[in-house]
């Protein structure tokens, strides 16, 4: 069967259902699924802090937690593509759970063995399955109803991913960060005491629990799904004789979608970075605990929630790249305020970019994916694969960190990011393709 894509301009009637009612169990489901990848994705954020202190790692060997997490997403994306192309997204979607939850169970070795590398495996397995939910689940909310709705139902969808990353901070805040942070007398006193190395493996085994429970949610939904009927696009398998199969050399004639793929990459290395380093920066200029700081990164998730939410209704009345391009400008703005005035003006207005950000991801995507017919999956797999840019851009924050021992001078690049994904709303999303 033919993919539905995305159309340049909307037409679509607001009194029409956003979702099918024979689509409405799997819409739910997968919808499900952007909350259940939100919880990791957040989390490494508490998990970057905490293993700075039970590891005794820079921010810049802390950065490779995101590295192993998004190189996951990059090589696991065409595969994922490929499988769901031959056996249909639900196959798709069953694989990514499973490695979901095998990757959350690796932690328990992990923490035992208190193995820094360890953790990235299973951080990189986390990744990998989450690879196949992406790739899958956003192509299946665009195509699950009226193409012209479609750039509408994927950021409602996407809206739940917030609520996720608003748990999983709030979970390792709670359940992971002790609060105990010690000053170097503090460290040398238990280091004479012989008790320090007992203190590391006490803080390194507290990442176990969550990671516990979220893999058993996770095999409870892959079950919830395996058990419900998908529609046909859902279940499709190999293009008829007479369609056409698409192909990722046919996507290089869509400026448009090898733009998106570009704005994507720097899009996710801003929003990665900015979270993953947003705890040091509160730390470094405001000197607030590790607890507190983490509560304010709840605080500015939430605000991404609220802005998921909100663009989803606002772009009722606004074309989207328009009000992706206004978002991004003003992001643009705030990170300059966090740049030029470290200290509390700068904590809130870092703390602001979340709301702008809210859009980005999913507008990008299904931007991306307008017109692209039988290459729809293809470009799907490229646009996850773009999430490397959460692996390239937060080392290379703490790089800039390290250079210039200035949180907030490494603000700068993703600033920079938000300049590129201006330039995509204003001017690339409109590109036409070669031969038109």
């Amino acid at each position: 069967m033919a993919f539905a894509t995305l159309p340049a301009e909307s037409t679509e009637d607001k009194n029409e259902p956003l979702v099918p009612p024979n689509g409405a169990a799997a819409f739910f489901l997968v919808t499900g699924l952007f909350f259940l990848w939100g919880i990791p994705n957040n989390l490494n954020d508490v998990l970057i802090r905490q293993f700075m202190k039970s590891f005794e790692i820079t921010r810049l060997q802390a950065g490779l937690v995101q590295s192993a997490f998004y190189t996951g997403y990059f090589l696991f994306s065409v595969p994922a593509a490929m499988v769901m192309r031959r056996y249909g997204y639900k196959v798709g979607l069953m694989i990514g759970l499973l490695l979901y939850s095998a990757g959350t169970f690796c932690f328990y070795p992990a923490a035992q063995a208190r193995s820094y590398s360890l953790f990235l495996v299973a951080l990189f397995i986390i990744a990998s399955g989450l690879g196949f939910l992406e790739t899958g689940a956003n192509p299946l909310i665009a195509q699950l109803g009226n193409p012209e709705s479609a750039v509408r139902r994927l950021n409602f969808s996407q809206a739940f991913n917030p609520l996720g990353a608003i748990t999983g901070v709030l979970i390792g805040t709670l359940f992971i960060f002790s609060g105990v942070e010690l000053q170097s007398a503090d460290i040398l006193r238990m280091k004479l005491a012989g008790t320090y190395d007992a203190y590391l493996q006490h803080e390194t085994m507290r990442v176990i629990a969550p990671y516990l429970v979220l893999g058993a949610v996770t095999l409870v939904w892959a079950l919830l799904i395996l058990r419900t009927p998908f529609p046909a696009i859902a279940g499709s398998r190999t293009p008829e004789p007479t369609e056409p199969a698409g192909s990722y050399r046919e996507l290089l004639r869509y400026p448009h979608f090898l733009f998106a793929v570009f704005a994507q990459f720097c899009y996710v290395g801003a929003q990665v970075g900015t979270w993953s380093y947003f705890i040091q920066y509160a730390q470094d200029y405001t000197h607030l605990p590790e607890k507190t700081a983490g509560y304010l990164l709840t605080g500015t998730l939430a605000g991404f929630g609220v802005g998921r939410f909100g663009s989803s209704h606002w772009m009722k009345r606004v074309r989207a790249h328009t009000l992706m391009g206004i978002f991004a400008v003003a992001n643009i703005g705030l990170v300059s305020a966090g740049i030029l005035f470290p200290g509390w003006v700068g904590l809130w207005a870092i703390f602001l970019t979340s709301f702008f950000m809210s859009l980005m991801f999913p507008t990008i995507f299904a931007l991306g994916l307008r017109d692209l017919g039988p290459n729809t999956k293809a470009g799907a797999s490229l646009l996850v694969m773009a999430i490397i840019g959460g692996a390239v851009f937060t080392p290379i924050i703490g790089l800039v960190f390290q250079a210039t021992r200035s949180m907030a001078t490494a603000m700068i690049v993703p600033l920079v990011c938000y300049a590129v994904v201006a330039v995509f709303a204003f001017k690339g999303s409109g590109l036409r393709h070669f031969g038109e």
